[in-house]
């Protein structure tokens, strides 16, 4: 590298030893800095290192000089703090529908936003190997098409899979499908497309990870308000809070009688605006909105006999199915 050549990119190099060696417990002198410039083939004589510092100061680097654990320089604070990163690669690694190699490409860029000791410390409390993972690779191009498809309010078309059992064996199928997209929703794991299949009048949700060979359509998408209860904007917290572990189901309205230390579960579940009333000293009634689905039944019946529905009739008579089924497995 030439010296002119290596003055003028010099202080690109010194903003990425900042950002890869040093942090608050690791800061560089300027001899080590000046040595690490070196062995990038660019020399740097003492004294402008420190206008080199003042520069990257000046350019919005926080920049620290300290004198503990030693005298010297670190980079103060980055676009990212350690726990946001940390809390970033924990949901990756907990994403089921990333997959084992997508998990450690992730990861290792997030690693690259932090200095290298602390990018260790990632490496030592994150693992991922020993978990049950999505096997599609394409799932990020099936993201980057449903997402550039809901921008430009076009139709999606993709070949979406199904596993099934055949004479004792797990068999894949794959059906060809052109919906009208809405929005994207992380819930219980998995990411879910929430559309409207054009056969039908109605919203569904997809997961992401079934999707392959996903292409924008020119046709342009139905309109939400056509197949859904949203009329001035489409409300993905709302669908989301009603689709109770992503089963589809008609929406209606149910009120469940609760004991009092179900409080904080129904909270989480329905969200704190729910209407709520006394039913006796040991138990409360609520009303709320909700899909009446399997994922619904099932979310009740994990609470056993300490939350019951009074209404309506259908929701009870499906509690009630789920549980002779269960029943009869015991006999």
């Amino acid at each position: 590298m030439g010296k002119i050549k290596g003055q003028r990119i010099k202080l690109l190099y010194l903003a990425d030893i900042f950002k890869k060696y040093t942090d608050e417990e690791h800061p560089l002198n300027a001899s080590e800095l000046i040595e690490k410039l070196e062995d990038m083939g660019i020399p740097v004589e003492r004294k402008a290192i420190y206008g080199d510092i003042s520069l990257l100061c000046e350019y919005g680097l926080d920049i620290i000089k300290t004198r503990v654990p030693k005298p010297g320089f670190y980079l103060a604070s980055r676009d990212f703090e350690v726990p946001e990163i940390y809390l970033l690669a924990d949901a990756v690694q907990a994403a089921d529908f990333i997959s084992h190699k997508k998990s450690r490409e992730l990861i290792k860029k997030l690693e690259g936003m932090l200095s290298e000791n602390e990018a260790g410390e990632i490496s030592r409390r994150v693992y991922i190997d020993n978990r049950a993972k999505c096997e599609n690779e394409e799932i990020f191009y099936s993201i980057d098409a449903a997402s550039r498809a809901i921008s430009d309010s076009k139709k999606l078309s993709f070949k979406y899979c199904k596993r099934s059992l055949k004479n004792g064996k797990m068999e894949t199928s794959e059906k060809q499908m052109k919906v009208s997209p809405y929005a994207l929703v992380w819930a219980d794991d998995h990411y879910y497309l929430i559309c409207n299949y054009e056969k039908y009048d109605n919203l569904m949700h997809l997961r992401l990870d079934r999707m392959k060979k996903a292409v924008i359509s020119d046709d342009a998408a139905r309109d939400f308000r056509e197949v859904s209860e949203y009329k001035t904007g489409f409300d993905v917290a709302d669908y989301a809070s009603k689709a109770f572990s992503m089963f589809g189901g008609e929406q209606g309205s149910i009120t469940l009688r609760c004991e009092n230390d179900k409080l904080e579960q129904v909270i989480d579940r329905f969200g704190d605006k729910i209407s709520i009333r006394e039913s006796d000293d040991k138990s409360f009634l609520f009303e709320a909105k909700a899909l009446i689905s399997e994922g619904l039944v099932n979310w009740i019946m994990q609470f056993g006999d300490s939350i019951s529905v009074v209404k309506p009739e259908s929701l009870r008579e499906a509690i009630k199915e789920k549980c002779e089924k269960i029943y009869a497995n015991y006999k």
